[in-house]
């Protein structure tokens, strides 16, 4: 059974095929995609095949990704979730996305403390890493402020529209 977690103001829960909107909307905003290694989404199909993706990993235990839904409205914001994940060596890495419409206003942080706290909590995992395109200075600044830690930077990792872009690598160990 897919876990449904709450903040205060937030519901993360499984995406489904009627989130294709929402994903589109998200992916095809080049704002959110510059510094995603993601190609800009054409098409609401293309969407689809996100949602699917994202039940194959599920299903597959390779990640877990959940819709980011404001309490009291219908419809996602975003999505934010674990990919690499290999419970075998208890670590996964986050990534997430928001639509610029919410941006700054703290719904991401939100749903990074929720996620990272269920992913040691439940899924036992040992460390949990990042890696973010080295200009995005609000992802930077979000995971250091959930206290993450810049480990270094890995050359030439992710595409982005056919250029090579370096990234920081992060990670967050459990306190215990």
């Amino acid at each position: 059974m897919f876990p449904i977690l709450e903040t205060d103001r937030l519901i993360l829960r499984e995406i489904s095929k009627d989130d294709a909107e929402g994903i589109f909307t998200c992916f095809s905003n080049e704002n959110v995609t510059r510094y995603y290694g993601q190609d800009t989404l054409k098409s609401i199909e293309q969407a689809e095949k996100f949602v699917d993706f994202f039940a194959n990993s599920y299903k597959e235990e390779k990640g877990i990704r959940w819709g980011i839904e404001r309490k009291g409205t219908h419809g996602i914001i975003g999505t934010i979730g674990f990919n690499a994940w290999l419970p075998k060596h208890k670590r996964a890495e986050i990534g997430y996305e928001i639509h610029p419409e919410y941006w700054r206003m703290g719904y991401t942080s939100e749903a990074v403390w929720k996620v990272t706290q269920y992913g040691f909590d439940e899924l036992d995992l040992t460390r949990i890493g990042a890696v973010v395109f080295k200009d995005n200075e609000a992802s930077t600044k979000l995971l250091a402020k959930a206290g993450f830690q810049k480990e270094g930077i890995l050359r030439d990792y992710m595409y982005q529209n056919g250029k090579a872009y370096d990234t920081y690598v992060y990670s967050l160990l459990p306190t215990n």
